[in-house]
């Protein structure tokens, strides 16, 4: 040593500390390339707690099925969005800040759209498991993708299964009032509605009101009152969780019993919750909404690991939230494989070349267009009987025969 000079020294130190980088790298890239990072952001708490709770069941049985499936790791980052837009959106760049590379989530239209604003500044793919609102997918995004049809799509079909049910069922009513949440998801809904509607001369009936509330209200007695007074033939429904139990609760308590209590296409009266709380008067209520296929080669692995892990439930009391909530990380796997890498822009990049073919949902393979819309989605017609939601159209899908008119309040055993 005592002829290597202190400048020697250091060269040869630096070279060394370099090559062993060197040989290091590809075993970091390796182990940076088998995990990726999901940021979960659902309402788990506020007025949609339930049905975030219910979507939370879908990214709990995922990574080990995703692990068999793809032979990646996901590490999930579960984060509460408490059902305020705000919060979405600050907990949607803390998750980026503590390194999530992807984002999943979050039912609520109002949260995706913050959410989607963060996602695009900071260049991470957004994978949208339910919201709605068509302006999401239109701002001219590239790094939000949603596997859920827009409120334009979920109106239209719903609307053709009204068609089809008075078909079914040999009825023709004539009237309908329509009650609707007043949040981002509710208005573009009503959006929808008032467009398409008067475009579609097969249905017998009219709206003769329109009646919008706060999804957040602990009382609809004046807004029931009001829609009663109307004397429709039905309610046209677009609601949340809780309000459609209220509304239910109002409806028996006075003694309004109208033919049916029917959604064009919005959550509520499908999920676990509306049935223990309302019991028998859940029965009968119709939802025309995106729905899984039993049948399907997918879905049954998913309801072996459902019914592993949640023994005491039944996956089809939170089939749509399930169901598209494990789609939406079934990308975000399926992309990553693809992609070999975490970077954000390669993750959209793979993310726009999705073709899933083998899928849970009702529809056509899950694949993005330009503005990063699934399209494929389909609805099937959903009707509470015997307290548990069953497939009553199209015929071909169908456990039982659609009912309606419905029976009275009294009338229920």
């Amino acid at each position: 040593m005592s002829g290597i000079t202190r400048r020697d020294f250091n060269r040869i130190a630096a070279s060394a500390v370099a090559g062993s980088g060197t040989l290091a790298a590809p075993a970091i890239v390796r182990a940076q390339t088998n995990k990726l990072k999901v940021g979960v952001l659902l309402p788990r708490s506020g007025t949609q707690a339930f049905i975030g709770q219910s979507c939370q069941l879908g990214v709990d049985i995922a990574p080990a099925l995703l692990r068999e499936m793809y032979g990646v790791e996901l590490d999930l980052m579960n984060v509460d969005t408490e059902t305020n837009v705000e919060v979405a959106r600050s907990r949607a760049e803390k998750l980026i800040n503590d390194g999530a590379q992807v984002l999943v989530g979050p039912f609520d239209s109002g949260a995706a759209s913050a959410i989607a604003q963060v996602a695009e500044q900071r260049r991470i793919p957004f994978i949208i498991n339910i919201a709605a609102a068509p302006q999401i997918t239109e701002q001219g995004y590239k790094y939000t993708f949603r596997n859920f049809p827009t409120s334009v799509d979920l109106v239209r079909n719903g609307l053709a299964l009204f068609r089809d049910l008075f078909q079914a069922t040999s009825t023709a009513p004539r009237t309908a009032v329509f009650m609707h949440v007043n949040d981002t998801f509710g208005l573009a809904n009503r959006k929808a509605i008032d467009a398409i509607l008067p475009t579609l001369s097969y249905l017998p009936f009219k709206v003769v009101e329109t009646i919008s509330y706060d999804p957040a209200a602990r009382d609809l007695s004046v807004e029931v009152a009001k829609a009663k007074a109307t004397n429709a033939d039905f309610i046209m429904l677009v609601s949340r969780l809780n309000d459609a139990i209220l509304l239910v609760r109002e409806l028996v308590k006075q003694r309004w019993a109208p033919q049916g209590i029917m959604s064009p296409g919005s959550p509520g009266m499908y999920e676990a919750q509306f049935y223990k709380a309302l019991g028998k008067y859940s029965d009968y209520c119709i939802s025309n909404v995106p729905w899984y296929d039993p049948n399907a080669k997918l879905s049954k692995r998913v309801e072996a690991a459902f019914s592993k892990r949640f023994p005491k439930d039944k996956l089809s009391y939170h089939a749509l939230n399930v169901g598209f909530t494990f789609e939406a990380l079934l990308v975000a796997a399926d992309a990553f494989k693809r992609a070999g890498s975490t970077d954000g822009t390669a993750l959209a990049n793979a993310i726009r070349q999705t073709n899933i073919a083998d899928r849970m949902m009702v529809g056509g393979p899950i694949r993005f267009n330009e503005k990063g819309q699934n399209t494929e989605n389909a609805s099937a017609c959903i009707q509470n009987r015997n307290q548990q939601p069953v497939v009553v159209l199209p015929k071909q899908a169908a456990q039982m025969a659609p009912v309606f008119p419905v029976p009275g309040w009294q009338g229920r055993t």
